[in-house]
């Protein structure tokens, strides 16, 4: 059975860094820019209270983690709202309903603390990710190019 909460990212580093690792392999774009998480800055973000870390365990096993930012948006200053900053289920569990559950449990959990709109940024790469999006409710909005600058 998978277990989904929300958790402190003080508590998650030593079960979460791994998982990063295997994300980044999967699908940095610029594989050559080392994975190198700011914790210190992660957890003064939580201390702020504009963190949220929501997991899907098995068997109390990490198995996949939804990252948000929270805070009330400048442009529309009344709109609390997250941008998601990372969201993976490891391969190993994607046949299933891991990844719709802890979308879902993430949403249900933002929504009770009243945000609004909730961002979620997915590589193109990943066509069957936005199809789940998609069959979700989500609907395109921003697209963001990238472009390198020291090369």
């Amino acid at each position: 059975m998978t277990m989904y909460q929300r958790e402190r990212s003080h508590d998650l580093w030593g079960e979460i860094l791994p998982l990063l690792r295997e994300h980044f392999t999967e699908i940095a774009m610029f594989a050559d820019i080392a994975l190198h998480p700011d914790v210190d800055r992660y957890n003064q973000v939580e201390e702020r209270g504009a963190l949220r870390c929501y997991t899907a365990r098995m068997n109390g096993i990490l198995v996949g983690y939804a990252i948000f930012f929270v805070d009330f948006n400048l442009h529309y200053s009344d709109s609390l709202q997250a941008n998601q900053d990372v969201l993976f289920v490891m391969q190993a569990h994607r046949h299933g309903r891991v990844g719709f559950g802890l979308i879902r449990f993430s949403e249900r959990a933002l929504q009770l603390e009243g945000v609004q709109v909730v961002y979620q940024h997915i590589k193109v790469k990943t066509p069957m990710t936005v199809a789940l999006f998609e069959r979700m409710g989500y609907e395109p909005s921003d697209l963001v190019l990238v472009k390198r600058l020291d090369r």
